[in-house]
Formats: C-alpha cells, sequence, structure tokens
C-alpha cells in the first residue's frame, strides 16, 4: 500500500511539474484555439451576409434587365447595381453574372464595345467553364457582326457540351461571311444534329441550311 501511495504521489508531483512547466501554453493554445473557432464562424456569418447581398443586388439588375423596354432611369440603375457588385463582391459568381447581363443591355442598345469588354471580363475572371463558354458564344456572335470572323472562329474553339451545338451554328455563320459554303454547310448540319441530341433547338438553322443548299445547286 506504501509504494502504491508513493506512486501515487509522484504521479501527483509529474503533473504539478508539467502542469507548471506547459500550463500557461496549454491555457493559451485553447485560448487561441477558441478564437479561431469565433473567427471562423464571424468569417461564415460575414460570407453569409455579402453573399445574401450580393444576391439581392443581382436579384434586382435581374428585374430591371428583364423589364420589356429599358429607360435611361434604369439603364442608369442597372449600371449602379453591376457597379456595386463589382466593387463590393468583384470574385462572387453574381458579379460574372452580371456581366453578361450588361453585355445583353450593351447588345440591345447596339454599344457593341461595351457589350464586348463586359464578355471578355467574363472569360478573364470566371473559372467555371460554362460561364467562360457562354461568354465566348456570345462574344463571338458580336465579332461575327463586326466582321472580324477569325476571331469568333478562335473564341469558338472546345465549348463545354451544353454549347456545342449553338457554337457550330456561329461557326457556321462566321463560314458564310467568309464565303466558305462548304464548311458552312457542315457546320450547320453538326449545330442541327448535336441540337437534335441534346433536344435544343436551333431556331432558324433549317433556313440557312436549305438557302446554302439552294445556292450551291445553283
Amino acid at each position: 500500500m506504501a509504494e502504491e501511495l508513493r506512486s501515487e504521489e509522484e504521479q501527483l508531483d509529474a503533473i504539478k511539474r508539467w502542469w507548471g512547466e506547459n500550463g500557461k501554453s496549454l491555457i493559451a493554445g485553447v485560448v487561441l484555439a477558441g478564437a479561431g473557432v469565433f473567427a471562423f464562424k464571424a468569417w461564415q456569418n460575414y460570407d453569409a451576409s455579402q453573399s445574401e447581398a450580393a444576391s439581392l443586388r443581382y436579384q434586382q439588375l435581374v428585374s430591371l434587365v428583364s423589364q420589356p423596354t429599358l429607360d435611361d432611369a434604369g439603364t442608369q440603375q442597372a449600371r449602379k447595381l453591376i457597379g456595386e457588385l463589382e466593387s463590393n463582391h468583384g470574385d462572387s459568381l453574381y458579379t460574372q453574372m452580371a456581366h453578361l447581363l450588361d453585355a445583353s443591355m450593351s447588345v440591345k442598345a447596339e454599344d457593341l464595345d461595351t457589350a464586348a469588354k463586359a464578355l471578355q471580363s467574363v472569360r478573364d475572371s470566371s473559372d467555371d467553364s460554362y460561364l467562360q463558354g457562354l461568354a465566348s458564344l456570345r462574344l463571338a456572335r458580336i465579332e461575327v457582326g463586326r466582321g472580324d470572323n477569325d476571331k469568333a472562329l478562335s473564341l469558338l474553339k472546345n465549348p463545354p457540351a451544353p454549347l456545342a451545338a449553338q457554337a457550330a451554328a456561329v461557326r457556321g455563320d462566321a463560314l458564310v461571311a467568309q464565303d466558305k459554303r462548304d464548311e458552312a454547310i457542315m457546320a450547320y448540319q453538326e449545330a442541327s444534329s448535336l441540337s437534335q441530341q441534346s433536344g435544343q433547338p436551333i431556331y432558324g438553322l433549317d433556313l440557312k441550311l436549305a438557302d446554302l443548299a439552294a445556292e450551291s445547286s445553283s
């Protein structure tokens, strides 16, 4: 029994010595860990509030742009919302989608330079392959409209699968503009096949193919 008591006393002394040597650092570690958890929760709350704010601005932007007509006041308000998203939520998905809407507004206003700038911003900043592909597709359409068909074709390489049919159709438009009718027919046929496979019809495609076939036979 005496041996057991001595052993327990020695263990207790050892614990006391260890605590004296390491207690403060242990407490500090616990405090730091607690602070880390608090900071993480605070960041989560902040991140959630930031995301909510970005979502609200984006919803307001969509509501504005969805109107049948957008007057000068509405356009200014839309630009203001886009600017706020860029300033406060520059890396967010909402900002990238806002740039797509900005491009849409600019195309309607026949301001192709501003539209191209907005789409290029999405291509440069987005990590999402679909958004990059969508921006490239829309930018290619603008380049066809501006007569830069080589640039349009370069933008249409390796589109994401959901956009492959539309990309092939725009490639056909660029090839028609370059007077490459046989290649354009192949592009339109590819677009038609892909659109049928995906169940997403591309309106006007059959008419374009019929026109080219008529030209080829004449």
